[in-house]
């Protein structure tokens, strides 16, 4: 007969309320003590119930926990060195035994089966959706989201960036100007190929801060995170504008208080048809102040050889990339619930020449007369401040973002220089254009939230947000160099915003929200010393304000246990600016898209299955052109409407094999034309029937496998195919070209222990060319057929160490 439950164990088991049974990450803070302590404080800091049934377990000395976890991941990390273990009896709920194991003679060997016996599959952890900024399980989120665990993403896989969220999640594109360069999009929201004073259709964030406001993608490196979010937009409640087309948010991992341990890692990789590359990096993580201050320090490089030949000026390979950079955090826990974390992010990029091909020259070949090298330098800075009081919890950030990007263009040949050329330079021969970008931004926010059951509870909060724009550009046409007109963009938003869920009846939740921003927009011409910029357009003044509200809707319905169905109403919005067309100053208008999105999710042990279908409706699109000259410029497109469907799988027959599976069917059409007019040359009517660069279908299948090898030695291996269809490249007859419609593929394997092992990783396993992207320089777009293929098929060799 079992003995019953001691006093002291019922007591633990009951310290949480029921409320809170479902399973959510939180910040943990527990110093190294008892067992009958420590479980009365991870219980009241994440709401889970912990208990024991014999007695003398209760003495029994923890290890320290300090850090975001859910309740059976710190359970794990404070029960190491001890023989306990945490069984999960019911959602959100543990008891804590002792390890037994059966003597040795009562054990005897079994045969060796020829194939390992199918196991079940383990029941799926609970997972939180923590970009909504109040912990929403994943089971209660009423709309569109995929998380990428940090813990899955390799050395391999992290150093391509952006590109390995891409090659993970169907839903999310991007150009491929080349890294630091890009523009990202989610579930068909686009606006247009080219980067300019336009804010991006999504939303960056490194944890708290905002990444970038209207700059292109740093393509930050993923070394070292705790997972990546991606809510399908748009997103306006919570993040304001530019979220039309969703939200990428990747959470860094924070200081561990109270353990000194760090890891390193490096590789080579050789590249079919071109040069070889190496990569590597180290992290340390120090308590400075045993369980109250703690520092963590990252540094990595790589250098990317080059697969492009330019048979115009007789180099091989010249595509070379440098990406050096670092993160530093420092977290303090001040005691009484309080964290504070102070984070510096720095990245730098160094292309020696751009990624593209010319078709008629070869699939890897171009003739060009100058290099075209490029460059993003990154830097972030941020405060967070956190307050817990049970479920109910302060944060307040400060975060300061810079970006410096330059690129450089082979400009119009020399029958159309007469016509490009500024001043002095008329009828020069080779003829670069380059660009200089200089983006500061500063962010604060203040939020309160409150988390209950099944997603229910409430957020309230207000931020302030300034971003600085400047662009520089220049002409130069041998032996001349001439500056030509310029823009510089500012804009101060003050938001109020808040959204409540609420269960008015059982298993079903409404959710209610609202945005309330007010935005000042300021602008002026650069560098008018040697011409005269003007304007063209009345609007164009030097500033003016917006006030938007942005209301949003959303319901959840909990059919049974694991199947959830909801629905969704929200919008999102982008202010307007100032554009330069040539050498002409003039306005483009805020737009806004508004987004009715239904779906379902199932979770089960062996298969999570995720379905939406949603239909947009975009007003005044702001679009980055190019105009008839090969000159960017910005300008409102007209209206559209876009239709997509997506669905997103995950099976897991045995214990370590799983399969996943996605599909996005993507359909966009420009239901009203502008009509732009380009000054004193000629007048043209967008031509657009449908947005560009996103494909109208993408798809992924995706393969993880896990396998003991014995004495501590475990196999792993994963691998995905990844289908881009047709999109086209921009607007109007000129951009109007095909690009997509190309299969990507990887596979990698690593063989070692938990602490170190050796990895194989194969890219583009076909060694596909394919058409990623069709520009290279927009002055050449007329005349030459301009294609990214993929970069050949490259294998790595890499190692990683922890200690």
């Amino acid at each position: 007969m079992a003995r019953p439950a001691s006093p002291l164990a019922l007591v633990s088991l009951m310290v949480a309320s029921p409320a809170l049974a479902q399973e959510r990450a939180a910040d943990i803070a527990i110093a190294a003590s008892r067992l009958d302590v420590a479980i009365k404080l991870l219980s009241r800091q994440t709401g889970a119930s912990i208990g024991f049934r014999e007695p003398g377990l209760a003495s029994a000395q923890l290890r320290p926990v300090r850090g975001r976890f859910t309740a059976g991941q710190a359970l794990e990390r404070m029960l190491q060195g001890n023989a306990l273990r945490a069984r999960r009896v019911a959602p959100g709920t543990y008891l804590v035994e002792r390890v037994t194991k059966a003597p040795a003679a009562a054990r005897p060997r079994p045969p060796r089966p020829r194939q390992p016996a199918a196991e079940p599959a383990p029941a799926p952890e609970e997972i939180v959706v923590t970009a909504t900024k109040r912990d929403i399980p994943l089971g209660s989120y009423p709309g569109g989201v995929q998380i990428v665990d940090g813990e899955t993403l390799s050395a391999a896989e992290s150093a391509r960036g952006t590109e390995a969220i891409e090659a993970r999640i169907a839903s999310v594109a991007s150009t491929h100007l080349g890294p630091g360069r890009n523009k990202l999009f989610i579930r068909g929201i686009a606006d247009s190929s080219f980067v300019g004073p336009t804010q991006s259709t999504v939303g960056q964030y490194w944890g708290n801060s905002r990444i970038t406001y209207s700059a292109p993608d740093p393509n930050l490196r993923l070394y070292d995170v705790r997972s990546v979010e991606v809510l399908e937009g748009p997103q306006g409640t919570l993040y304001g504008a530019g979220s039309l087309g969703g939200v990428v948010r990747v959470v860094p991992r924070s200081p561990d208080l109270g353990t000194f341990e760090g890891s390193a890692w490096g590789g080579v990789l050789a590249v079919q048809h071109g040069k070889p590359g190496v990569d590597g990096g180290a992290i340390l993580n120090l308590p400075l102040k045993q369980d109250v201050i703690g520092f963590r320090a990252l540094a990595f490089g790589s250098v990317e050889g080059g697969y492009i030949d330019d048979v115009g000026r007789g180099i091989d390979d010249i595509n070379r990339v440098r990406t050096f950079g670092g993160r530093a955090a420092l977290r303090v826990d001040p005691g009484d619930d309080w964290i504070v974390d102070l984070n510096a992010v720095g990245q730098r990029i160094d292309g020696d020449d751009s990624q593209y091909a010319e078709r008629n020259i070869g699939e890897l070949d171009r003739a060009s007369a100058i290099a075209q090298p490029f460059r993003n330098d990154y830097w972030l800075v941020d405060l967070v401040t956190r307050r817990n009081w049970g479920s109910l919890e302060l944060t307040s950030s400060l975060g300061y973002a810079g970006q410096y990007v330059f690129e450089r263009f082979e400009g119009p040949e020399l029958a159309d220089t007469k016509d490009l050329a500024v001043g002095p330079a008329a009828g020069a021969a080779n003829t670069a254009y380059s660009q200089a970008n200089r983006i500061s931004m500063v962010t604060g926010e203040v939020r309160l939230a409150r988390r209950g059951v099944n997603g229910t509870g409430w957020l309230l909060a207000a931020s302030l947000l300034h971003n600085r724009a400047q662009t520089n550009r220049r002409m130069e046409a041998t032996p001349f160099d001439t500056a030509l007109t310029g823009v510089n963009n500012q804009v101060d938003e003050a938001t109020l915003y808040g959204e409540a869920t609420v269960e008015p009846r059982d298993r079903f939740t409404l959710t209610l929200g609202g945005r309330l921003t007010h935005a000042r927009l300021s602008g002026s011409s650069e560098d008018v010393a040697d011409v005269v910029a003007y304007r063209i357009d009345p609007g164009a003044r030097a500033s003016r304000s917006e006030t938007r509200f942005l209301p949003s809707i959303a319901t959840a319905y909990r059919v049974a246990d694991g199947l959830t169905l909801f629905a969704r109403y929200q919008q999102g919005f982008r202010p307007g600016g100032i554009a330069i067309r040539r050498e002409f100053v003039q306005r483009f208008a805020g737009d806004r898209v508004s987004t009715v999105e239904a779906g379902g999710r199932y979770r089960s042990p062996a298969l999570d299955v995720a379905v939406s279908v949603s239909a947009t409706r975009w007003t005044d699109i702001q679009a980055d052109l190019i105009d008839g000259f090969g000159f960017p410029t910005t300008a409102n497109a007209g209206d559209g409407r876009v239709l997509s469907i997506g669905m997103v799988s995950r099976w897991r027959p045995i214990a370590g094999l799983e399969f996943d599976a996605a599909l996005y069917l993507n359909g966009s059409k420009v239901t009203e034309r502008a009509f732009v007019t380009l000054p004193a040359e000629e007048s043209l009517t967008a031509q657009i029937e449908r947005l560009p660069n996103v494909a109208d279908a993408s798809g992924r299948i995706g393969m993880a496998w896990t396998r003991s090898l014995g004495d501590d030695l475990e196999l792993t291996a994963n691998g995905y195919a990844r289908y881009v269809g047709k999109s086209t490249l921009g607007i109007g007859p000129i951009l109007g070209r095909l690009q997509g419609d190309y299969l990507d593929t990887g596979v990698e394997v690593r063989v070692g222990e938990g602490r170190r092992g050796i990895s194989v990783a194969v890219t583009n396993l076909l060694d596909a060319r394919g058409n990623r992207f069709a520009l290279g320089s927009p002055f050449l777009i007329r005349d030459r057929d301009q294609t990214t293929p993929l970069r050949p098929r490259s294998v790595r060799l890499g190692f990683d160490l922890s200690f």
